[in-house]
């Protein structure tokens, strides 16, 4: 299977070319031979919200909305899997989400649990569950930017039987590349971090953009200011053995007896 990511620097409040842009460049990841593609956090409208009517007036209903029918159409006519951050609203709620979306079309969204900063003035909590899908032979799940911090996160959709944990992005703090190579060798997945690059309204983001495997290798990364897409092919059967030494099991050594602590 071969997966990617995409990463650019959404332009705030201009969906219409930052779909644009979308679609030039999963067409590249396509053109590479991409299954998968992960685009960054809060594509379609970018990330520095300053008032809740800027929030109203670009958010979108997924599936219904503009920029999920087109990334739609993209997946049935390219042949492939997209993960996509989107603003979603829904019965007076809005949600920093991602949509997983397939060449039959809308299979889910998933709606960031752990909101950052001045993302809570604007969000509400996510309310999805962390679950996996099917994207072709693999079982795919999605968290987004700051869920990263959350180490229940990836364990949790690990244990759901994820081969792969997309994590659409806008990252600014220092910590998360380097971090989630540990995430990924201590779950035994591969993880796709796609982020954003640029400048919005004084906020700087962090770019390299990553894709880790199962064993703690880094598959491939780009830069920190480079618009770019990725594509690397990937073994399943390396996320599915979870054995680490010939007397260790990563879900059989678990200790779920001590771990009562973690649900309080």
């Amino acid at each position: 299977m071969k997966i990617g990511y995409v990463q650019f620097a959404p332009v705030f409040g201009e969906k219409e070319k930052n779909i644009e842009t979308i679609l030039r460049l999963l067409d590249l990841g396509v053109k590479q031979g991409a299954d998968l593609l992960v685009l960054p956090e809060l594509c379609n409208t970018g990330y520095v919200f300053r008032s809740r009517e800027e929030v109203e007036s670009l958010a979108e209903e997924i599936p219904g909305g503009s920029t999920t029918q087109a990334l739609i159409k993209f997946a049935e006519k390219g042949n492939v899997y997209i993960v996509a951050g989107l603003c979603e609203k829904e019965d007076g709620k809005y949600f920093n989400s991602a949509a997983l979306l397939s060449p039959k079309g809308f299979i889910a969204t998933y709606r960031k649990a752990h909101l950052f900063y001045r993302e809570k003035l604007w969000f509400s909590k996510g309310d999805t569950p962390f679950k996996v899908h099917d994207a072709l032979k693999a079982r795919v799940g999605m968290m987004i930017c700051f869920d990263w911090f959350f180490p229940e996160v990836t364990r949790v959709l690990a244990l759901e039987g994820a081969h792969i944990v997309c994590h659409p992005a806008n990252l600014v703090l220092p910590y998360c590349q380097k971090s989630l190579l540990g995430a990924a060798v201590q779950n035994r997945v591969f993880i796709i971090t796609a982020n954003r690059t640029g400048v919005e309204r004084g906020v700087k983001f962090t770019g390299r953009s990553q894709i880790l495997s199962p064993e703690m290798k880094i598959l491939v990364k780009s830069g920190a200011n480079t618009e770019e897409v990725k594509v690397v092919q990937i073994d399943l059967t390396t996320a599915e053995n979870k054995r680490i030494t010939e007397y260790n099991d990563l879900r059989e050594d678990r200790r779920i007896d001590l771990y009562r602590r973690l649900i309080f």
